[in-house]
């Protein structure tokens, strides 16, 4: 099962043919991904027939939240629902790293017959082995995890430990640095059968006239290049992990 993360219609539908088999839905991947609007999430399922897994992150920075983003989580999570998401991805932890299991519990319960996916929140939890049980215990379908390293490729050994000692409560899926060039090993070498790539690639926006005076955002020169995911390169990663790669 190979899961893209994409923030638009014109990436998501590069993911489908590319031969994913799902995507989850963002918008702000600056910040790590934050919840799409209604309708990007509208036009998407429109699209694609794939998975369509739907971030619930109400702002960027941590994930201890506050009673009105909490709120903003349920309202969410309806949402995506009537909108024919296939599932929902969030993730929320306490002040000291733990998962906040009384809270996701009532989310989980919210986003049925919706699947769960528990986010990289995981990675920054203070015991590992211990949330793996917490995210067990609220009934989340699988975690997304780089082992609490900087790409899944280096966290590779938590990731095989995690996948043994899930024993099967839950499916443990690999992501953050996941290319085509290393995709095939951390699949083998953790025996997940869940994968969740970016891919993104930087290009040139269409705009031939250029503003050097400013920045309207954090990051200079973002106002002219987009960042999607190439067919090509959904395509190659399917094909390393494909029993027939």
């Amino acid at each position: 099962m190979v899961e893209i993360c994409v923030d638009s219609v014109n990436s998501a539908i590069a993911a489908e043919r590319g031969g994913a088999q799902r995507i989850e839905l963002c918008s702000d991947l600056l910040e790590g991904g934050i919840t799409p609007s209604a309708g990007l999430i509208e036009l998407v399922r429109a699209k694609v027939s794939i998975g369509l897994q739907v971030m619930i992150r109400p702002r960027g920075g941590d994930f201890c939240y506050d009673d009105d983003e909490f709120e903003i989580m349920q309202r969410d999570i309806g949402l995506a629902k009537k909108l024919g998401a296939d599932g929902v991805v969030f993730g929320m932890i306490d002040a000291d790293g733990r998962p906040d299991k009384t809270r996701c519990q009532k989310l989980v319960n919210l986003a049925r017959p919706m699947d769960v996916t528990f986010h990289r929140a995981f990675d920054m939890s203070a015991d590992l082995k211990r949330s793996l049980d917490d995210v067990c215990a609220v009934g989340a379908d699988r975690i997304l995890t780089s082992g609490g390293q900087p790409t899944a490729l280096q966290g590779l050994e938590t990731i095989s430990a995690l996948v043994k000692a899930a024993k099967g409560r839950i499916a443990i899926m690999p992501g953050s640095g996941i290319k085509s060039e290393n995709a095939r090993r951390i699949v083998e070498e953790s025996g997940v059968r869940e994968i969740h790539a970016g891919l993104g690639s930087v290009v040139p926006g269409p705009m031939r006239f250029r503003n050097s005076q400013l920045v309207m955002g954090k990051v200079a020169e973002r106002e002219y290049q987009r960042v999607i995911v190439l067919e090509e390169s959904v395509r190659s990663l399917c094909r390393a992990v494909s029993p027939r790669g």
